[in-house]
Protein backbone atom coordinates (compact mmCIF):
# COMPACT_ATOMS: atom_id res chain seq x y z
CA UNK A 1 0.00 0.00 0.00
CA UNK A 2 1.43 3.36 -1.03
CA UNK A 3 0.58 6.11 1.43
CA UNK A 4 1.13 9.79 0.78
CA UNK A 5 1.34 11.90 3.92
CA UNK A 6 1.38 15.66 3.91
CA UNK A 7 2.43 17.39 7.12
CA UNK A 8 1.54 20.89 8.17
CA UNK A 9 4.55 22.43 9.92
CA UNK A 10 3.57 24.94 12.61
CA UNK A 11 1.67 23.23 15.40
CA UNK A 12 2.17 19.81 13.80
CA UNK A 13 5.88 19.03 13.44
CA UNK A 14 8.28 19.22 16.38
CA UNK A 15 10.27 21.85 14.43
CA UNK A 16 7.24 24.08 13.93
CA UNK A 17 6.42 27.36 15.62
CA UNK A 18 4.69 26.41 17.85
CA UNK A 19 6.11 22.90 17.96
CA UNK A 20 3.84 19.93 17.37
CA UNK A 21 4.00 16.30 18.38
CA UNK A 22 5.11 14.72 15.08
CA UNK A 23 8.86 14.18 15.29
CA UNK A 24 11.31 14.34 12.41
CA UNK A 25 12.21 10.73 13.22
CA UNK A 26 8.58 9.76 12.61
CA UNK A 27 8.74 11.45 9.19
CA UNK A 28 12.01 9.60 8.52
CA UNK A 29 10.38 6.30 9.43
CA UNK A 30 7.42 6.98 7.12
CA UNK A 31 9.89 7.67 4.31
CA UNK A 32 11.84 4.50 5.20
CA UNK A 33 8.54 2.58 4.95
CA UNK A 34 8.38 3.69 1.31
CA UNK A 35 5.66 6.26 1.80
CA UNK A 36 5.58 9.56 -0.03
CA UNK A 37 6.05 12.36 2.49
CA UNK A 38 6.23 16.12 2.35
CA UNK A 39 4.91 19.36 3.72
CA UNK A 40 1.96 21.57 2.98
CA UNK A 41 2.15 24.75 4.99
CA UNK A 42 1.50 28.46 5.19
CA UNK A 43 5.27 28.80 4.95
CA UNK A 44 6.75 29.47 1.55
CA UNK A 45 8.49 26.62 -0.19
CA UNK A 46 11.94 28.15 0.35
CA UNK A 47 11.32 28.15 4.12
CA UNK A 48 10.03 24.58 3.94
CA UNK A 49 13.11 23.52 1.98
CA UNK A 50 15.37 25.08 4.61
CA UNK A 51 13.55 23.15 7.35
CA UNK A 52 13.95 19.81 5.54
CA UNK A 53 17.58 20.58 4.63
CA UNK A 54 18.35 21.25 8.31
CA UNK A 55 16.71 17.93 9.19
CA UNK A 56 18.80 16.26 6.46
CA UNK A 57 15.66 14.70 5.03
CA UNK A 58 14.72 14.62 1.37
CA UNK A 59 10.96 14.88 1.01
CA UNK A 60 8.85 14.14 -2.04
CA UNK A 61 7.03 17.47 -2.14
CA UNK A 62 6.73 20.92 -0.54
CA UNK A 63 3.75 23.16 -1.29
CA UNK A 64 1.72 25.96 0.14
CA UNK A 65 -1.64 24.88 1.61
CA UNK A 66 -3.65 26.20 -1.31
CA UNK A 67 -1.63 23.93 -3.64
CA UNK A 68 -2.35 20.62 -1.90
CA UNK A 69 -4.44 19.50 -4.88
CA UNK A 70 -1.30 19.70 -7.06
CA UNK A 71 0.31 17.03 -4.86
CA UNK A 72 -2.49 14.59 -5.60
CA UNK A 73 -2.13 15.35 -9.32
CA UNK A 74 1.64 14.79 -9.16
CA UNK A 75 1.25 11.42 -7.39
CA UNK A 76 -1.92 9.86 -8.86
CA UNK A 77 -0.99 6.27 -7.96
CA UNK A 78 -1.04 6.56 -4.16
CA UNK A 79 -3.58 4.38 -2.40
CA UNK A 80 -4.11 6.87 0.43
CA UNK A 81 -3.76 10.64 0.64
CA UNK A 82 -3.52 12.12 4.12
CA UNK A 83 -2.86 15.58 5.49
CA UNK A 84 -2.02 16.02 9.17
CA UNK A 85 -2.51 19.50 10.58
CA UNK A 86 -3.73 21.55 13.50
CA UNK A 87 -6.38 23.92 12.14
CA UNK A 88 -9.74 24.03 10.40
CA UNK A 89 -7.91 25.64 7.47
CA UNK A 90 -5.79 22.48 7.16
CA UNK A 91 -8.98 20.39 7.20
CA UNK A 92 -10.62 22.61 4.57
CA UNK A 93 -7.69 22.39 2.13
CA UNK A 94 -7.41 18.62 2.71
CA UNK A 95 -11.10 18.14 1.95
CA UNK A 96 -10.86 20.38 -1.10
CA UNK A 97 -7.94 18.33 -2.47
CA UNK A 98 -9.58 14.96 -1.74
CA UNK A 99 -7.24 14.09 1.14
CA UNK A 100 -8.18 12.43 4.39
CA UNK A 101 -7.42 14.65 7.37
CA UNK A 102 -6.19 13.90 10.87
CA UNK A 103 -6.03 16.67 13.45
CA UNK A 104 -2.73 16.58 15.33
CA UNK A 105 -4.58 16.19 18.63
CA UNK A 106 -6.02 12.89 17.37
CA UNK A 107 -2.91 11.56 15.61
CA UNK A 108 -1.75 9.57 18.64
CA UNK A 109 -4.96 7.53 18.39
CA UNK A 110 -4.06 6.18 14.93
CA UNK A 111 -2.30 2.81 15.25
CA UNK A 112 -0.15 3.04 12.13
CA UNK A 113 1.03 6.55 13.08
CA UNK A 114 2.06 5.29 16.53
CA UNK A 115 4.09 2.59 14.77
CA UNK A 116 6.29 5.32 13.27
CA UNK A 117 7.75 6.01 16.69
CA UNK A 118 7.03 7.97 19.82
CA UNK A 119 5.27 11.30 19.55
CA UNK A 120 7.02 14.36 20.92
CA UNK A 121 6.04 14.93 24.52
CA UNK A 122 5.44 18.38 25.91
Amino acid sequence: MLRLISFDIDGTLEVGDPPGSITIDMVRQAKANGWLVGSCSDRGTSAQKLLWDRAELEVDFMVMKQQLDSVRAKFPDADNYLHIGDTDVDRWFADKAGFDFIHIEEAHLVDWLRELGPFREF
